[in-house]
């Protein structure tokens, strides 16, 4: 069995549309699909990350430069992560197709974190 990271990329005015009861339903929505996969076996981790913060490091000429970020010419960030252990690729697609994060037209990205 191997793990993967399901990388939640989502741009964060799309939820500003919500209201506060809204959002806390989509939250629940969230929690009951990683308990389910928690009860499976398949959930090792996840997190929810804080809007607009973080600091990228780049080593530009052998030069290292500290910014704000995460800031990228696209409107969509990371926004969270769940780590997941599953028997292939087909199989952490098959359980990130069941991603709620889906349902919000965002991307989720999937990639494998153990070459064993």
């Amino acid at each position: 069995m191997a793990d993967y990271m399901l990388f939640l990329y989502d741009n964060p005015e799309d939820f500003a549309q919500f209201s506060p009861e809204e959002i806390q339903a989509i939250i629940a929505k969230y929690g009951a699909w990683a308990e389910d996969l928690e009860k499976r076996g398949k959930l090792l981790g996840g997190d929810k990350l804080t809007d607009g913060e973080g600091r990228v490091l780049r080593n530009a000429g052998g030069s290292v430069r500290l910014t704000d970020g995460p800031f990228s010419e696209t409107k969509e960030i990371l926004g969270g992560y769940f780590k997941i252990q599953a028997e292939s690729y087909d199989e952490a697609v098959a359980i990130a197709r069941t991603c709620p994060h889906l349902e919000f037209e965002a991307t989720v990205e999937i990639r494998r974190t153990d070459l064993t």
